[in-house]
């Protein structure tokens, strides 16, 4: 959208990334799931825009977990009997479930940003996503998510990150980093009193 916007000829564009709660978001108690792992969790609307399909069919060890609600989801249950299906979550309800998988899996090809990336990695949870717009954008750190071609190869990857690592580079999406960007991206305007007076009300 920036490379956009200049080719447009709009000048003096500045970025303003997103955030989440890190307090919520974080890195917390994981729970023993006998047989289940590596569990490889999806986050978000279930809708044949995100590809979940492409996640859902991919060769993997352990468990998939799919976290969220949406039209496509009775279909892909139907299909796919063998993933988790949890509905939607939210808090710190949500948070756990970020916590206690151990790849999270971006499989949308069409996101502008991926708010859910953020959260994940904010657990400590590495991203697996194809190198598209969205994460390309946001997972800028191999410690934190590998992206690939082959989801399977960066889901698999993933599972090899440092837990530690991905939260530091989750942190950099906190509230106060991205309020912190928006206040550097201002500018000072013209005083007040070289502003056009306010009309008054008609008495």
């Amino acid at each position: 959208m920036e490379q956009r916007l200049a080719q447009r000829g709009i000048a003096n564009l500045a970025r303003w990334t997103r955030g989440v709660d890190t307090a919520l978001f974080r890195p917390g108690p994981r729970e023993e799931f006998p047989g289940e792992r590596p569990i490889f969790v999806y986050v978000g609307r279930v809708a044949v825009e995100k590809n979940i399909e492409a996640f859902l069919e991919l060769n993997l060890p352990g468990t998939k977990w799919v976290v969220g609600d949406g039209p496509a989801r009775a279909d892909l249950e139907r299909r796919f009997p063998a993933a988790r299906f949890f509905g939607m979550k939210s808090g710190a309800e949500l948070a756990w479930h970020y916590r206690q998988a151990d790849a999270f899996v971006f499989p949308s090809r069409t996101d502008t940003f991926g708010l859910v990336l953020i959260e994940a990695m904010a657990c400590g949870t590495p991203v697996a996503a194809y190198p598209v717009v969205g994460p390309i954008d946001v997972v800028q750190d191999a410690r934190a998510g590998i992206l690939h071609q082959d989801l399977a190869v960066a889901a698999m990857a993933a599972l090899q990150l440092d837990r530690s690592c991905v939260r530091r580079y989750g942190e950099g999406f906190s509230w106060a980093v991205a309020t912190a960007q928006f206040v550097a991206n201002l500018h000072p305007v013209a005083t007040l009193h070289a502003l056009p007076a306010a009309p008054q009300p008609v008495r």
